[in-house]
This record gives structure tokens, C-alpha cells and sequence, in this order.
């Protein structure tokens, strides 16, 4: 059995990939839910509400089986989370709320971006180089969420040509190899699945850990079934295949006719077989390899942050914030294994100053000049080469720069 979060989840999936649209991309709905989670306890009134819409179940629910999931770690899948606040702006109701947080989610004062960056790629396993948002000024509050995988099947695929495929698929002429699962250790059928009528679904495990484990499910319908339609038989066809039972919607291959379907093509043999009926079903999966690396804007409405922003502005004194999300998230599947991550990263900031007027000056060093050179020294408040000049110079005979100077910057 999968666990109540499950629901809720495909809810909010379904909203993030269909703002995504169908182009080729990557996600982690998960990465986006968590962080709305957290913040889902701060709000009341109509900004409740409509957080209650978008997490697919009530705040208070929702907090605890964000809690529930981030305080047992799974091994497979390594999570983060983090709330950071601006220094010098910790009001008592924010560090209330913040006491109610999972005791895995780290806080503190808002790192720089340096910091940021680093934390995006500890909890990434180096996947993901950079937090997806800048620091600036007007952040008062900061929540990120990490999450990432990397695995060896337990079974590793073998390879087979591209024309495996099928003649009908607009990848078979493309690409050269392509891989075939293993005759045992993954599972594959076809289901019927709603809307997305009957569906082909391959499930590869990975190689267990401690009583835990990752299955990543792959599922096909006909071209004409809209994307968000087929993500939502993946979720379903998801929950059937982390259990050893055989899935509910699993069609008997003797009740579809011969030839081609939608992404199959079913032939019969004679054979010797146990089977009770004398009738075998055997399903053998072909799949690319692919991979994927994408930033996405998460701040629509539908997706709930707006929302959030203005429950956590309560705890700021009623102050207007503004609203930044965006998630960079990575993928790869391979005859070996499979790697993805994500970062999520939500900035409650300070509203935009009304309007006015900036008078803006360009200094330019154009003509001769002075420059000195002088030290800081603030250890034990002031030290004694505090404000020392140490060197000075007049320019009057500028240069091209050096060749050193035109080269990238060394990495820290």
C-alpha cells in the first residue's frame, strides 16, 4: 500500500506538469509540495484556503506528512530542507512558526549566494551547480527543498538497435541503440488506464538498500493522449508497482487482438508452458535512453505560492511580500542506473518600492588619478592597522589589460 501522500501529490503533479506543457522536461512535483507544506501552517483566512487547494489536502495534514516523510530519511533518496530569514528580521511570530518545522528542515540567517549555491550542491550529490535563485536586497525569507537520487538497476538493461522501436516511431530511424529490458527482475504490462485507455508500463527496480528501495515506471499511450493525461496514468501505474501484487487494471493479453496497438505489437506462438489454462503472457519492454535538465517559474497561482507568500507576510506584521519560486531539476536513464535532482527555492520578499525617481551616475576614470591602498583591520573591534594607507599612486599612463586579466576568473 503507498502511503496518503500519494493523492495529494498526483494533485499537485497534475497542475505543475500542465503548466510545464508537453515539451520534453524533468520535475520534481515532490520538491514543490514539500516547501508549500512547510508554509501551509503560517497562513489563515482565503490564503488557507487556497493552500488547501493546491497541496490536494488541509494544511495541517499536509505539514504532517511533510514531518513524517523529511524525519525518516529514505537512503535511496536523499531530501533536504531549509527556511532561512533575513539577519536582523526574526520577528516572534516567524520563529513560532519556525518551531513547528521538521527537525530535519535547517534554519538560520539567509546565506549569500555562494552559500546557496553550495547548499544546492551538497544535498545534490554535485547534480544540480546552483541554487535556482538569486539573493538580493528584498529577501526577508527563504525556503528550499533538495531532493536526489542515483542508482544502479538491479537488473541492467541490454541493448538492442533503434528500429526495435517499432516502424511507427519517429525515434527508430534516429537512433542507433536503444535498450530492452531484462527477461527477469523488471516488470512491464499493459493496463487500462482511464482516459488514457490502454497504456504500456515498464517498472525497473533499483538495487534495494536497508528494506528500501526506487522503481522507476515508464508508461506509453497513443500519441493522441494528451501529456498531462499520460503523466497521470504514470502516477497511478506508479503506486500499482511498488507492491508485489499484480496491478488491478492489468489486461489479460488474450483479451486484445493480434497485431499492432497504440505502442505494442502482440503476437501469438505456440509454446510449452505450466500455465494453469495453457495460456502464457509474456511481455518484453524496448525503451530509450534520455536524460533532461530544466528550471522552472512555480509562482502561478494554481501552484499555491502566492498563497503561501501572504500567509507567511501575517507573521511579518501583515507586510506586503512578493513572491519568487523556480526549481532546477535534472534527470538521466541509462542502461545502468538512473540520476535526477532538484532544487526548489521559494523568496518571500519585500514589495517593490512605489514609484519615483533614481538619478544614476556612471563615475568614469578617464583622466590622470590618485589611488591609495589602505588596510582594515577590525580584530578585537579596531586593530592598529585600521585605516593605514599603505600604498599610493597617481595614474597617468593607463593599459590594455593583461593577458591574465582577460582570462575566466580561477574557481574559488
Amino acid at each position: 500500500m503507498t502511503t496518503t501522500l500519494h493523492g495529494p501529490l498526483a494533485h499537485y503533479a497534475a497542475r505543475l506538469h500542465a503548466g510545464i506543457g508537453d515539451r520534453h522536461h524533468v520535475a520534481s512535483p515532490l520538491g514543490a509540495w514539500l516547501l508549500l507544506a512547510l508554509a501551509a501552517p503560517a497562513a489563515t483566512g482565503p490564503a488557507r484556503a487556497d493552500l488547501d487547494d493546491a497541496l490536494g489536502v488541509d494544511a495541517a495534514t499536509a505539514a504532517a506528512l511533510a514531518a513524517t516523510l523529511l524525519d525518516a530519511p529514505h537512503p535511496l533518496v536523499p531530501s533536504a530542507t531549509a527556511v532561512w530569514h533575513r539577519v536582523g528580521y526574526d520577528p516572534p511570530p516567524l520563529a513560532a512558526w519556525r518551531a513547528t518545522l521538521p527537525r530535519s528542515t535547517a534554519t538560520g540567517p539567509l546565506p549569500d549566494q555562494a552559500g546557496l549555491d553550495a547548499w544546492a550542491r551538497e544535498h545534490t550529490l554535485g547534480l544540480i551547480d546552483r541554487f535556482p535563485l538569486t539573493v538580493t536586497p528584498r529577501v526577508l525569507l527563504a525556503l528550499a527543498s533538495a531532493l536526489t537520487t542515483r542508482i544502479s538497476w538491479a537488473d541492467p538493461f541490454h541493448l538492442a538497435p533503434g528500429t526495435a522501436l517499432g516502424a511507427a516511431s519517429p525515434w527508430a530511424g534516429r537512433l542507433g541503440q536503444v535498450l530492452r529490458a531484462p527477461e527477469h527482475g523488471h516488470r512491464a504490462w499493459i493496463a487500462s488506464a482511464g482516459p488514457a485507455k490502454d497504456v504500456a508500463v515498464h517498472a525497473a527496480p533499483a538495487v534495494t538498500s536497508d528494506d528500501t528501495g526506487l522503481v522507476v515506471v515508464s508508461v506509453v499511450a497513443d500519441p493522441a493522449v494528451r501529456p498531462t493525461t499520460v503523466l497521470a496514468a504514470a502516477y497511478e501505474a506508479a503506486a500499482a508497482a511498488v507492491d508485489d501484487a499484480p496491478p488491478a487494471d492489468r489486461r489479460n493479453l488474450f483479451d486484445l487482438p493480434l497485431g499492432d496497438g497504440p505502442a505494442w505489437s502482440l503476437r501469438e506462438e505456440p509454446v510449452h508452458t505450466f500455465a494453469p489454462d495453457g495460456r502464457e503472457e509474456r511481455h518484453h519492454a524496448v525503451l530509450p535512453c534520455w536524460s533532461a535538465s530544466d528550471e522552472h517559474d512555480l509562482t502561478a497561482p494554481a501552484l499555491g505560492f502566492p498563497a503561501a507568500a501572504r500567509g507567511l507576510g501575517g507573521l511579518l506584521g501583515g507586510a506586503e511580500l512578493d513572491v519568487e519560486v523556480r526549481q532546477a531539476a535534472m534527470a538521466r536513464y541509462g542502461r545502468y542506473g538512473f540520476e535526477a535532482a532538484a532544487v526548489t527555492g521559494a523568496f518571500a520578499l519585500l514589495s517593490m518600492p512605489p514609484p519615483g525617481v533614481a538619478r544614476i551616475a556612471e563615475l568614469r576614470f578617464g583622466h590622470p588619478y590618485a589611488v591609495v591602498a589602505v588596510a582594515v583591520d577590525r580584530r578585537g573591534g579596531t586593530g592598529p592597522w585600521h585605516g593605514v594607507p599603505v600604498f599610493s599612486a597617481w595614474v597617468a599612463d593607463p593599459q590594455e589589460p593583461a593577458a591574465t586579466d582577460l582570462a575566466d576568473p580561477p574557481q574559488a
